[in-house]
């Protein structure tokens, strides 16, 4: 464990070593940071427009159905397709171009502790990512009255959404050295898995149900709903160890070359 740990705190490091970490940071404090101004202030504007007609009998608007799940499940479940491959593109390629790949397999750490160590690296990234998303969540709380439960389902869900993505970038790191192909590649791959639920706007075949269930965005719904279904926990977790065994098997073939 201490193995895992120090390739963990190296990685994490790394990241903001570079201007990569804090331009990430940047982009998506902007992206979040509009969206949810964008969601509060036509909240404010709905909320506004009711109290002038008296409320027409209709009940107080939800906080958390108009602001925190459309900014969760509409706008994050998107951005992090394009934030999540600059996270993974260097964890692999920037050891194989810099030559330091050699070193960490000849060294007395195993396969599955460079790998644990990297993603949790990553994750440990990500997670300031998340924190900044319930940061503008917060604000919510000195102004209003949104429901407290359900955020620890959504950050759960946002934990385990990210986790995914992180675990299958990291895989396809493995595939190339060059970062840039790294990242589009990964782009590319998650665009895939965002869009595959679509297919069920036209076909209700087992094919259909098969490739809706094998989509990301699929299993979000329930978490940002508040609702933690066990379904979707062992979709997310199954796709972090597929990403994680898939990246095993890369490593074990780098070091079967001569």
């Amino acid at each position: 464990m201490h193995n895992v740990v120090a390739v963990a705190g190296r990685e994490l490091r790394s990241y903001f070593h570079s201007y990569i970490g804090y331009q990430l940071m940047r982009g998506y404090a902007v992206v979040c940071g509009f969206f949810f101004f964008s969601f509060t202030a036509t909240y404010v504007i709905q909320e506004f427009r009711m109290a002038a007609m008296g409320g027409m009998g209709a009940p107080p608007m939800n906080l958390n159905e108009h602001i925190i799940q459309p900014l969760l499940e509409g706008v994050l479940t998107v951005a992090l397709l394009l934030f999540i491959p600059p996270i993974t593109m260097r964890l692999f390629p920037e050891e194989k171009k810099s030559g330091t790949i050699e070193l960490l397999l000849t060294s007395p750490l195993t396969g599955l502790q460079i790998i644990l160590g990297k993603f949790l690296g990553a994750v440990g990234f990500y997670s300031v990512l998340v924190v900044l998303t319930f940061l503008y969540i917060g604000v919510l709380f000195l102004y209003g009255n949104p429901h407290a439960k359900p955020l620890l389902a959504e950050a759960l869900g946002l934990f385990l959404y990210g986790g995914a993505l992180l675990a299958l970038g990291m895989w396809i790191s493995t595939l190339t050295k060059d970062q840039i192909i790294a990242a589009s590649v990964t782009a590319e791959v998650f665009l895939l898995l965002y869009v595959l639920d679509w297919v069920t706007a036209y076909s209700s075949s087992t094919a259909g149900r098969v490739l809706s269930y094998m989509a990301l965005t699929t299993h979000f719904h329930n978490f940002a709903r508040g609702v933690i279904d066990l379904s979707d926990l062992t979709y997310y977790l199954s796709v972090i160890v597929l990403g994680i065994f898939l990246t095993a098997r890369s490593i074990e073939a780098l070091k079967g070359r001569p």
